[in-house]
């Protein structure tokens, strides 16, 4: 980075999104304690449904910014569903008119299937829960490193 030059994060409440086709979770966290929990799932594909979801809970928690995992291939290449997360993001950013980052979401899925376990929470069971627990490891994961948070 050049001299002279200092990144911004923000500070307080944000909201993060596991961005699928069929559902979307979300978790809630803030900069402080930089702890992030798991709050909700959007079991619906109609994006009036999701986006006035998603506005009703900015309304509540007013974040000073949304957090949204970037899905990629193991190896970084991008995935099938990284121009949708992107495209997602984009969105978020104009309707809601708030900094939108985007974050590497590899192996939240997996992280957030084992946190489950440990809740003696397992197979079918996780699938209503898993998506907002995966929102909940791409926040933390943003909260660990913020560095690693790139602008919509």
């Amino acid at each position: 980075m050049p001299e002279g030059v200092t990144i911004a994060f923000p500070s307080g409440t944000l909201l993060a999104f596991d961005f699928g086709t069929r559902r979307i979770g979300i978790a809630v966290g803030n900069t402080i304690s930089a702890t992030a929990n798991p709050l909700a799932t959007i079991d619906d594909e109609r994006n009036e449904v999701r986006f006035s979801t998603i506005g009703a809970l900015i309304h509540e928690w007013q974040p000073a910014a949304l957090v949204v995992g970037l899905p990629c291939n193991d190896d970084g290449s991008p995935h099938e569903l990284t121009a949708l997360c992107r495209r997602f993001a984009n969105r978020l950013k104009g309707r809601f008119n708030l900094p939108t980052l985007l974050v590497d979401e590899r192996y939240t899925s997996a992280a957030a299937s084992s946190a489950l376990d440990e809740r003696g929470i397992h197979g079918r069971k996780q699938k209503p829960l898993l998506d907002q627990y995966a929102a909940q490891q791409i926040l933390q994961a943003y909260f660990d490193e913020p560095s690693s948070g790139i602008p919509a």
